[in-house]
């Protein structure tokens, strides 16, 4: 069945579905049955991966950063998202907004006053409590909310962008490792791969929203004067949530997302303006101008420093702050990843890898010099240390924060607000993107997968938090981040292979349409110019015209021992495809594509006539992305004979890299 067919019972893919789900129960059914002990195992669990894989956790998110940095910076930056005619998808302004919208979420509601008061309070290295205290709370909260952070991000939605709009595989992490397994990333290994990305991303939200159901319950206590600490009220909190998120996915990502996540980015935006039209302004943003300079002039230092010779500081402050960022950032990689991937067509590698390490990383910063910096500021100068001796209590403190500024009552409603907004948005584009995983990409599926996946992220919510609250949450991040970190370092491998491909093919360039036409049949051509042809007649042309001849050729590959095979996708694309051994298959796919035409073109006597305001052509599209042309005045030979000529440029280009690669190979002798 082709990836994008609709199914009205399931798209599924079980050998990943499977397996994620039986991993996730076992951990749920243990939670429920002996909490004390789950707990215990934890905690021995997240101690055993801090103390022992905490170097690679380091390694591996600066390597992410100088990787995306480098690609950024070379050849492979001009390379599009999709085939080198491809144009953006949305308006320069418009990507920008949505990379802008993408680094919001429930942590910086929670974290914005907390983490930067925590640290000034028992910062590293420095003297608590002091100037260099706050400057060091700034720079590593700086240091876990910027670059780095969304380095990872960047590394997944490239390598999803990638493979996906420039290779036309399906929108998984498993299309990453394209160049290295070929056709068996439809096998075992395919699948184990999206079983880790799955499962990881299922934790991830769960730690998400047990952050966003603390601290809700907490605003709510505030607001209210209830008892909300309760682990009851926040379970019930958690279903609420979920039954509002299904109600948001049934909707539709057109509708019950986007205007959720519009309402998201004006809240947030309205409040952040709040607090620094009221708090200290001058102050915060001299605060902003240092703390950048202070994260810019250190970076280094910080993203290699794993506290080897502080081994008290490696087994607390970093195990609990730093390696837990990079494991939750890791865990939410499939989930941001697909977001900005799917927003990123057209791009070329440069502007998304500039575009995403610098618009949300801005956002962070500014985010939490306004929130942490008041912080700061109000419990040296007015709260005279009230403040800072609460900081513990993380969900109620942002509300005690509230208290110090001027209208405390509205802002801690307009607060508790965003907080349920980010609650509902974050289960619900999640049970998407999840769902996205377990479908192998077909975005064609029906409503209850989505509401199903909703449903068992509360449930794994509520079953961690029952065993050992945000601890045992935050204990399964770690771990279940860890083999899909090591996913994403084969995902690099892919993505320098296949970057690596596109560059030997743009070596040798080729005219864009055929040269096989000898002239004959001049007046049909004539004809078919001069009329527009519209959507059905295109795709008629493509079912009674270019599939037979792929299948004419198809059986003449046979009669050599080639294995070609003709494809007729879901969007009604057919292609020609050959597996090969060496860096990238071969396809010849043709495709219908609309063409707007321009107005003054429309009813010009001068100009084809037409009444519609698009044509349609079909196009053809290949495996290294080129740009296609128009097929649709070929003649069953010249298309076979533009299919051969393709073919013969492939394998010409193949022997090329190989003898390359192997020049480039060290030598043994």
């Amino acid at each position: 069945m082709p990836v994008n067919s609709p199914s009205k019972r399931t798209t599924f893919s079980w050998p990943v579905v499977i397996p994620s789900l039986v991993f996730v129960s076992l951990l749920v059914v243990i939670s429920i049955i002996n909490p004390s002990a789950a707990e215990h195992w934890f905690a021995s669990a997240q101690s055993w991966v801090t103390f022992n894989f905490s170097w690679f956790y380091t390694l591996l998110v600066a390597f992410f950063l100088m990787l995306l940095i480098g690609i950024a910076m070379s050849k492979y930056g001009a390379i599009r998202l999709g085939p080198d005619d491809a144009e953006p998808e949305f308006p320069f302004t418009s990507w920008m907004a949505m990379l802008f919208a993408a680094g919001m979420g429930v942590g910086l509601m929670y974290f914005g006053v907390g983490e930067p008061l925590q640290h000034y309070l028992t910062p590293p290295l420095a003297a608590g409590g002091t100037p260099a205290g706050a400057r060091e709370a700034m720079s590593m909260t700086f240091f876990h909310w910027g670059f780095h952070a969304w380095a990872i991000y960047g590394v997944v939605g490239l390598v999803l962008a990638y493979f996906g709009f420039r290779y036309n595989l399906p929108l998984t992490i498993r299309s990453g490792l394209y160049p290295i397994l070929k056709e068996r990333i439809n096998g075992p290994w395919g699948h184990a791969v999206d079983v880790f990305a799955l499962c990881s991303t299922i934790f991830g939200i769960a730690t998400t929203v047990g952050y966003g159901v603390k601290q809700l319950s907490a605003g709510l206590g505030n607001m209210t004067g209830w008892h909300t600490g309760d682990l009851s009220f926040q379970l019930g909190l958690i279903v609420v949530v979920v039954v509002l998120a299904g109600i948001s996915a049934a909707s539709g990502l057109g509708k019950g997302l986007r205007i959720l996540s519009e309402i998201n980015l004006l809240i947030a935006i309205v409040l952040m303006g709040f607090v620094l039209a009221v708090g200290p302004t001058l102050y915060l943003l001299g605060s902003f101008s240092e703390n950048l300079g202070d994260y810019l002039s250190s970076i280094v230092e910080m993203t290699f420093r794993n506290y080897t010779y502080e081994p008290t500081k490696s087994a607390g402050w970093f195990g609990n702050w730093t390696i837990l960022y990079w494991a939750w950032w890791i865990s939410w990689s499939p989930f941001v990843g697909m977001f900005i991937a799917r927003i990123s067509r057209g791009r070329t590698i440069r502007e998304f890898i500039v575009g995403v390490l610098l618009v949300p990383s801005l956002f962070n910063f500014m985010w939490m010099t306004v929130f942490g910096n008041s912080a700061i500021w109000i419990d040296t100068h007015v709260a005279a240390g009230a403040l800072g001796a609460t900081a513990s209590n993380v969900d109620a403190l942002l509300f005690q924060f509230f208290s110090y500024l001027p209208f405390s009552a509205l802002s801690s409603i307009v607060a508790v607000l965003l907080i349920a907004v980010f609650f509902v948005t974050s289960a619900d584009s999640g049970a998407f993107v999840i769902d996205n995983i377990a479908s192998r990409g077909n975005t064609n599926s029906p409503i209850w997968q989505r509401l199903f996946w909703a449903a068992l992220i509360g449930l794994v919510a509520c079953c961690l938090l029952s065993a050992g609250g945000l601890k045992a949450l935050q204990a399964m991040t770690l771990i279940a981040a860890l083999p899909f970190g090591f996913v994403m370092l084969l995902l690099c491998v892919g993505l320098l292979r296949g970057l690596q491909a596109d560059a030997l093919h743009s070596q040798q360039k080729l005219s864009y349409a055929s040269n096989f036409w000898t002239g004959k049949h001049w007046k049909r051509r004539l004809a078919q110019i001069l009329h527009q042809a519209g959507q059905v007649e295109t795709q008629t042309f493509m079912n009674e015209m270019v599939q037979p001849a792929m299948r004419t050729m198809q059986q003449e590959f046979a009669k050599g021992a080639v294995q070609a095979e003709v494809m007729v996708n879901g969007d009604g694309s057919v292609q020609l495809k050959i597996a090969q051994t060496s860096l990238r298959d071969f396809v010849y796919g043709v495709r219908c594509v609309a063409k707007e035409i321009p107005a003054f073109a429309l009813n010009n006597d001068a100009l084809p006539a037409s009444s519609n305001a698009q044509t349609y052509e079909p196009t053809t599209y290949f495996a290294d992305g080129r740009k296609g042309y128009d097929i649709q005045y070929f003649s069953e030979e010249e298309l076979l004979a533009d299919i051969l000529k393709q073919y013969e440029r492939h394998l010409s280009l193949s022997m090329n890299a190989q003898a390359q690669l192997l020049q480039q190979a060290p030598s043994h002798q």
